[in-house]
């Protein structure tokens, strides 16, 4: 969460972006984060059996390791995902593999899921065990997984206790192979094996909601297929979407060039498309987080436009700085 604006992180612009980052989250946890407004009880909505405070909530990414789910609540957000996490450690693709795009306010990222595995992000979601706020977790599975299903239903039994909600990550496009299990078939697989789980964890635990998070990159049959299949699986909501790997003619930015997903402006037209797409398909089935591009109030009054009944950002801190959050919510009520 650099904010580019502030005096006081001027120093951040001069560090590599993942270097900035990590610096972003140490002076999290020193305390140093940004105190929003309370916010009002007129603006709580529920969604899938979640009462959210506010509909703003901290996409995966920023918070891999459960470092600073407090802060993030305490700077304004809704609700916060926390992740990617995979049930053993690892240290992602080769650095460098986080590039600003600033002419474009873009990222492009190739991490590859590093984080520090399920045992430690358990831990610490265990120690704020009684503490308020709607903390997600986003689940994935090990780049040399044999058995990744096995990887999605061991996060689901592992986080279960400690998330107050489970998001299902097929949709990174630096895992490879891992956007296939977007396809009918291997979505099928993957979520009946899953909801078995959960089912399990729901008898014996308690219902937690199950998120799907899809990637911007599908066709209008591929739309209609996870669709199709998020329902029959009696997925909770749909987050729509992840990084794209497209990259448009409008990039300006010197590293437009680097693999990886692409976040920010850029892709804010494609993923609200897309959002509307699933909007008509599921007419009504389940609720949907829209996500992507998101740096203003405009852009969120957008998403909830396009079918979005809560949204997700991350990119836009960056540019923006923490005091976005609290910029779109002044926004949605004044707009």
């Amino acid at each position: 969460m650099m904010d580019f604006h502030a005096p006081a992180t001027a120093v951040l612009r001069l560090l590599p972006a993942e270097a900035a980052h990590r610096a972003t989250i140490a002076a999290l946890k020193a305390g140093l984060g940004p105190k929003a407004a309370p916010d009002r009880p007129e603006d709580a909505i529920q969604l899938a059996g979640l009462t959210l405070p506010n509909r703003i909530g901290l996409a995966a990414g920023f918070d891999k390791n459960a470092e600073v789910p407090d802060a993030m609540l305490a700077a304004g957000f809704g609700f916060v995902e926390c992740g990617t996490v995979t049930p053993r450690p690892q240290t992602g693709n080769p650095k460098p593999r986080l590039f600003r795009l600033p002419e474009d306010h873009a990222v492009i990222n190739r991490m590859g899921f590093n984080n520090e595995g399920l045992e430690a992000f358990v831990n610490r979601l265990r120690a704020r065990a009684h503490k308020p706020g709607v903390v997600g977790a986003n689940i994935g599975a090990n780049k040399d997984s044999e058995n990744r299903i096995g990887d999605y239903c061991e996060g689901v039994r592992r986080v279960w206790l400690h998330a107050a909600y489970i998001t299902i990550n097929i949709s990174s496009p630096n895992t490879p192979g891992l956007r296939a299990l977007q396809t009918r078939a291997a979505l099928e697989e993957l979520l009946g094996q899953v909801m078995v789980m959960a089912d399990q964890q729901t008898r014996t635990h308690g219902h937690r909601p199950i998120f799907l998070k899809v990637a911007p990159d599908l066709d209008d049959g591929e739309v209609l297929a996870i669709a199709e299949t998020a329902r029959a699986q009696k997925i909770d909501a749909l987050i729509v979407s992840n990084t794209t790997i497209d990259r448009p003619d409008s990039l300006q930015g010197r590293h437009r060039s680097e693999q990886g997903g692409l976040s920010g402006r850029p892709v804010f037209a494609k993923s609200t498309r897309l959002l509307g797409a699933f909007k008509q398909a599921l007419d009504g089935a389940m609720p949907l987080i829209g996500v992507g591009g998101i740096a203003s109030a405009a852009d969120a009054q957008a998403k909830f436009e396009a079918g979005a009944d809560a949204i997700q950002l991350y990119t836009a801190l960056v540019y923006e700085g923490p005091g976005l959050v609290q910029r779109i919510k002044d926004g949605l009520k004044t707009g």
